[in-house]
């Protein structure tokens, strides 16, 4: 395994550097900070459905562009998080562009990948092969050796849990119920640090269901249950939906931000840069509260909507403590 992850990662990085020369001078990068610097306790990027293809130049473009703008946070980034297809059919080639322009671009910087559907052949091809090459390129770069598609990851005390999908399924989220077991008992260690606990997947709660039927557990409820006492934030991909004031909903007792295609082009054939592209989300966790800003990343703007500021600001159950 550590063979194969040394290889992976040497051919990635030989790979990415000549990629990264087609961007080389074109880059629009813009220093930006938190709201609050002084009191900002925790604060981390996220970017979802970057959908990198070999024989797209363009939408890799729009994706160096971007990471190169995440990494000009004067106050630092404690993570940068991406919400899976990040790869458009998860080949190896596909896997190294990506892995190898976060790894080249973020350096060390901490970063979490979940699993998209298009990461495992968006239902087509071997799945088994898919998954394990998806568990490599997570062993190799992520410092993960997963054998499950789902983890979680404590950063400065607070807990990012990465939901995965359990399936070929494009539009559906199976868990089994290990996972929704291991879920519930991650959330009871969660409990315990007395912080906002961030859950990350490809898909949106409502897309999930149990690869059991009789299961006992179901994804929302374990939420919401959660939600009654304690502060939990929902984070996913997939639909591609436009980042608008509706990418913020609060239901079923938790915040649930959906967030839009990374590289959004008017078309794959024409690939042209959409005026829509680039956008994701900067979180910012304060005393009292969680604030969630949309960045236009390719730019390196805040994102507007009618001349104001597109953010959430969530009120916390329980005062975070340094």
């Amino acid at each position: 395994m550590l063979i194969k992850s040394v290889i992976l990662r040497a051919l990635a990085m030989l790979l990415s550097a000549v990629m990264l020369l087609t961007v080389a001078g074109n880059s629009n990068t813009k220093e930006y900070d938190v709201k609050e610097p002084d009191a900002c306790l925790l604060n981390f990027s996220i970017l979802s459905d970057v959908h990198i293809e070999g024989n797209n130049n363009t939408r890799y473009k729009v994706f160096a562009q971007s990471l190169q703008n995440v990494k000009k946070n004067k106050s630092g980034n404690d993570a940068v998080v991406f919400l899976g297809d990040n790869t458009m059919n998860g080949n190896n080639t596909e896997h190294m562009l990506f892995c190898g322009t976060v790894a080249r671009v973020l350096g060390d910087q901490k970063s979490l990948v979940a699993l998209g559907n298009h990461d495992i052949g968006n239902g087509e091809g071997d799945y088994a092969q898919l998954q394990s090459r998806w568990y490599d390129y997570t062993a190799a770069f992520f410092d993960k050796k997963l054998t499950t598609p789902y983890y979680y990851d404590v950063i400065d005390g607070y807990y990012f849990i990465v939901l995965g999908m359990e399936s070929h399924d494009s539009n559906t989220m199976k868990m089994s119920d290990d996972q929704l077991a291991w879920l519930g008992f991650t959330l009871e260690d969660a409990a315990r640090s007395g912080k906002p606990v961030f859950v990350f997947s490809h898909h949106p709660s409502s897309y999930a269901s149990n690869l059991n039927r009789d299961s006992e557990y179901d994804l929302i409820d374990m939420l919401s249950e959660y939600s009654e006492t304690h502060d939990l934030f929902y984070f996913c991909g997939h639909t591609h939906r436009t980042l608008s004031r509706s990418s913020f909903r609060e239901w079923n007792g938790y915040p649930e931000t959906y967030l839009p295609r990374e590289t959004e082009l008017t078309g794959e054939k024409d690939n042209q840069i959409y005026s829509g592209t680039g956008f994701g989300v900067e979180v910012e966790v304060y005393e009292n509260e969680v604030l969630i800003r949309g960045r236009n990343f390719y730019t390196g703007q805040w994102a507007e909507s009618g001349g104001d500021a597109l953010e959430a600001s969530y009120a916390l159950k329980k005062t975070v403590a340094e």
